[in-house]
């Protein structure tokens, strides 16, 4: 490349790679060397597209350094899907801690949808199954939960649609409180157990009828279990 200086052709010359090396520690990872100097590190993949001797100008350097600023974003999210499942806000927000440019959060969260890594509609099934498992809450309370993780209304309407435990999730629920109350007057037992379900998000008729099935129980397992004092 040559330039006119003061009517002089003064050559320019562009960084050369002279040495594509990968990393000890992380052989994942390329260092780039740049006219014998150390320049950057490149995912292997964006690596294997440079070749010892070719010539990088600036606005090259600048579009390798931000692809692997975005593969370097998606690894860090590929770790920590691998974890658990995460809404996608949620790992908007993990990415976003780091001081990263939105451009390559947004290119990250793009890729991993691509993917299927991120799946807000598979992401609230989850949720409201692993609720229902091992902590159950109603309708109510399972859709502010959905809220707060970004789970759009269209999407929360559709899985909640689809879950049609509610009735023995409010029973499962109460059962689990249910023993602390034992020797108490069944009119205390069922303020006490309706307000415990009421705080998880079950509405009245749901808890009523899981209050009344779980007395019977109770009952029938022992029939002490109720103080006489009503």
């Amino acid at each position: 490349m040559a330039a006119i200086t003061h009517g002089l052709n003064v050559q320019v010359t562009m960084p050369t790679i002279t040495l594509l090396e990968v990393q000890k520690k992380n052989n994942e990872r390329v260092n780039v060397y740049l006219d014998g100097e150390f320049a950057f590190g490149l995912n292997l993949m964006d690596a294997a597209m440079l070749h010892k001797g070719q010539e990088l100008d600036d606005n090259a350097i600048v579009d390798l350094k931000h692809k692997d600023e975005i593969v370097r974003t998606y690894d860090q999210a590929i770790k920590l899907l691998a974890r658990r499942p995460y809404s996608t806000q949620e790992v908007q927000k993990k990415l976003n801690r780091k001081d990263r440019p939105s451009e390559v959060v947004d290119a990250a969260i793009h890729r991993l949808e691509q993917y299927g890594y991120l799946d807000d509609r598979a992401f609230a099934r989850y949720w409201v199954e692993n609720r229902t498992r091992f902590k159950p809450r109603g309708r109510q309370a399972l859709r502010y939960e959905l809220m707060q993780k970004g789970i759009s209304s269209s999407v929360i309407d559709e899985v909640l649609d689809e879950h049609h435990e509610e009735d023995n999730s409010a029973y499962r629920a109460a059962e689990s409180h249910a023993r602390r109350f034992r020797g108490t007057p069944k009119e205390i037992f069922r303020q006490k157990v309706g307000s415990f379900l009421q705080r998880r998000g079950f509405n009245y008729s749901t808890s009523n009828a899981a209050i009344q099935q779980l007395i019977n129980a109770l009952e029938a397992e022992d029939p002490e279990f109720f103080s006489q004092d009503d």
